[in-house]
């Protein structure tokens, strides 16, 4: 199954592939902690961050490529990013909200 086939879940220190048509449970892998998983797709690769630590995964497989554990950080919630994209969504949604007001400004202040 290819990867753009995949919706992946980050939940209770797990990361969880469902079919995007079917919703059924294409692989599940366990990785630290129980609580707030964060993920960030990036082609081939997943990145998750749970309990203070970041994995990256194979998105086809689920399999743990690497992992750090990020001694010294403690345990708190984590953004991830790539040259790609990032995990913090709310800023992202705020900064495209900042731009429309800012294109809608230029077009109502140009058009007078």
């Amino acid at each position: 199954m290819a990867q753009p086939d995949l919706v992946f879940i980050g939940i209770r220190g797990s990361v969880v592939a469902t079919d995007r048509n079917s919703g059924a449970r294409v692989w599940e892998t366990a990785l630290k902690g129980s609580a707030f998983v964060t993920l960030l797709v990036d082609g081939d690769r997943l990145f998750a961050g749970a309990h203070g630590e970041v994995f990256c995964l194979d998105a086809v497989t689920g399999k743990i490529l690497w992992h750090d554990g990020l001694k010294g950080y403690g345990l708190g919630l984590m953004s991830i990013a790539t040259k790609n994209g990032g995990s913090d969504s709310a800023a992202m949604a705020a900064e495209q909200d900042r731009q429309q007001q800012e294109d809608s400004g230029a077009g109502a202040a140009g058009a007078v």
